[in-house]
């Protein structure tokens, strides 16, 4: 059949076409919020032009994020997928379509026992907005987040390693004006839990712009509720050695406060630079160049403010530091 393109969506590699043709066999869709780590599926495609080639696997994870960071909460499987796969459907014991097959991780080109799907419900979300409006709206909220490792958990008081370290909140963005700060976790989202942080990407994008969320957070060893105002996604976005520095034994590092060239080359208000990186710092990957922007989700501006947290900190600590552009989370083992 000849088909028309009716819509493209390049975030998740979806698009809607329409044939004409009346009468077809169809598949049945099914949940892929149901899907278990384990459960049998099979994949249908034409690998390396093979036409209607099946191979079998289980479900290897779930909400799987892969490094280019896209909005698509993948299903990762074994089942066999190869180039000629993509866009074939997989399919649970049922008989029922889960997810749409769409890429592998290899380093040969050919399949090395991870493939990866598009949950289908996702698929029929993006489906539905195409054919209403031709385009998809996805809601956004303005931060960076991060995984909680166990070492930032302890550093945070949270019984696990669970939510989504918010390590920078954009200016002027709909989480600032909410209340949002850098240091909060976020538990859950409209009574949604959130146990690892690439599952709020999606859940976010899913809001139409302009409706509210419910954010359950965790703040200083207390648990709070923020409403957000959703906005809408537009897209991607994608020193100098002065001055004496001063060490802090028990972090191990040499830091002096930046210039005031650093600190408007940098874009931010204070911070100490690394000067010098051992002990358990350099063991957490803190390293020569990175300005240590808070401790514990307190503010940093001075050695001797950095030397006064650190001497009542417990055993766990969570730095705040900036590395070229980005902010993040690195939990510090004092013992």
């Amino acid at each position: 059949f000849k088909a028309k393109v009716v819509g493209i969506d390049k975030l998740t590699d979806i698009a809607v076409l329409r044939i004409d043709a009346r009468d077809l066999p169809v598949v049945k869709l099914g949940d892929s919020k149901s899907v278990k780590v384990g459960q049998w599926v099979i994949a249908i495609g034409s690998p390396y032009g093979f036409e209607n080639t099946v191979t079998a696997g289980i479900v290897s994870a779930t909400s799987r994020a892969l490094p280019e960071g896209t909005y698509v909460p993948f299903i990762q499987t074994d089942a066999p997928v190869n180039p000629g796969n993509s866009g074939g459907p997989l399919i649970n014991m049922n008989g029922e379509v889960i997810g749409i097959n769409s890429q592998i991780y290899s380093q040969t080109g050919g399949y090395q026992g991870l493939s990866f799907a598009i949950p289908i419900d996702l698929a029929s979300q993006i489906e539905q907005q195409l054919l209403a409006h031709g385009k998809v709206e996805r809601g956004r909220i303005g931060v960076t987040i991060q995984d909680v490792s166990q070492g930032l958990a302890q550093s945070f008081g949270l019984d696990k390693p669970a939510g989504a370290l918010v390590s920078s909140v954009e200016k002027g963005s709909p989480a600032a004006k909410a209340g949002l700060e850098s240091g909060d976790v976020i538990l859950g989202m409209n009574g949604q839990q959130i146990e690892r942080s690439n599952e709020l990407p999606p859940m976010v994008a899913a809001i139409k712009p302009g409706n509210k969320a419910k954010f359950e957070i965790w703040r200083k060893g207390q648990r709070k509720e923020i409403t957000v105002t959703v906005g809408e996604f537009k897209g991607a976005k994608v020193a100098s050695a002065a001055g004496k520095g001063d060490s802090n034994g028990r972090l191990g590092l040499a830091v002096r406060p930046l210039t005031k060239d650093e600190d408007q080359q940098a874009q931010i208000d204070g911070g100490l630079l690394v000067e010098d990186a051992g002990g358990p710092a350099a063991a957490a990957g803190i390293q020569q160049g990175d300005v240590i922007l808070a401790v514990n989700g307190n503010p940093v501006k001075s050695v001797p403010q950095l030397r006064a947290l650190i001497a009542k900190a417990g055993k766990h600590v969570a730095l705040l530091i900036q590395r070229d552009d980005a902010k993040i989370f690195v939990p510090v083992d004092l013992g």
